[in-house]
């Protein structure tokens, strides 16, 4: 169903006694992922709906997702473009990437680029640096982005010949998958510090994965610790429905005390915005705690980070 694909590096990290170790869990195939539920589906985003053509994918007006390459360092158990990563189906080539620009180049509301896969950072220096030079040269992309896992699972690869070609290409953004603590090992901490003196701002994206990570202290200690290399925890997200992810998924409910348990009880830039990515291409919702409890006449009924109810002065807008 899902490749198996580990770095030694990472697989270094594997405890090979134990099967509910976190890590091991996310990267390691059990049978439960041949079971199917609900809304499980092969493509519960709905992005080969919104492809215009092989290798984007253009659900948002001013952004398109460019999928440069099929494969990654390492395969994610939960991974919600399963049906095409690692299978050597979807094979990128340098003809799909020149039609890809090509659209990019013709739809000028286009303004931010983030290339994804697969793994951006699982191509050869050259043909990484061909990809963003061609997007830097179009004049209404404004941001590029690279999401990756590739710091984390080989932290070896932010060599000085790949930041070298990252700093031509300004303002280009990092979104950088972690999933436990126990990945911030000395060697992914200098490769992240080594990405964010190259002037790369750098954010967190995490999954939220029953007996992972679905534990208020373990997202505390993961969310500080990124913040102690420059990285931002930008997102948690909801697991994706995809085929054989039940035993990963949590309830939103769960998700939303996590981040109620963060909010107020640690520094605000370790708190992420808790998403859920819609089904059929409806694109990410915040599903955050709601703390307002009621409106009472010009006044709103708030809930603070202790439990305590208060309230706020907000008349809203005058009759007249």
């Amino acid at each position: 169903m899902l490749p198996l694909g580990i770095t030694p590096y990472y697989a270094s990290l594997i405890d090979p006694e134990d099967p509910e170790q976190a890590i091991r869990r996310t990267k390691i195939p059990t049978m439960a992922e041949f079971e199917r539920s609900g809304d499980e589906c092969e493509d519960p985003l709905g992005e080969d709906a919104h492809s215009p053509l092989p290798g984007l994918v253009h659900t948002y007006p001013d952004k398109v997702l460019f999928l440069v390459t099929d494969f990654c360092a390492t395969y994610c158990r939960y991974c919600t473009r399963a049906r095409m990563v690692g299978g050597g189906e979807f094979l990128p080539e340098k003809k799909m990437w020149e039609r890809a620009l090509d659209y990019i180049r013709e739809h000028t509301e286009i303004r931010d680029v983030l290339l994804s896969g697969g793994d951006p950072l699982i191509l050869a220096d050259e043909r990484l640096e061909w990809i963003l030079t061609r997007l830097r040269e179009i004049p209404h992309v404004e941001f590029l982005r690279i999401g990756t896992k590739v710091p984390a699972v080989l932290p070896y690869r932010i060599t000085d010949g790949l930041l070298d070609i990252l700093k031509k290409v300004h303002p280009l953004f990092f979104s950088i998958h972690f999933t436990h603590p126990d990945e911030l090992t000395p060697e992914v901490r200098t490769a992240c510090n080594r990405l964010a003196d190259a002037g790369i701002p750098l954010g967190g994206q995490t999954v939220l994965l029953k007996g992972v990570n679905d534990d208020p202290e373990v997202m505390k200690r993961l969310n500080l610790g990124l913040l102690r290399v420059r990285c931002k925890p930008y997102y948690l997200h909801q697991c994706d429905p995809i085929q054989g992810s039940a035993h990963f998924r949590t309830s939103v409910a769960a998700g939303q005390e996590i981040i109620r348990s963060l909010h107020g009880h640690t520094t605000g830039y370790a708190v992420p915005t808790y998403m859920v990515d819609t089904a059929g291409g409806g694109g990410k919702v915040p599903v955050g705690p709601g703390y307002v409890r009621e409106r009472d006449g010009d006044y709103l009924v708030l809930r603070n980070y202790r439990g305590e109810v208060t309230r706020y002065w907000d008349p809203g807008e005058s009759d007249e």
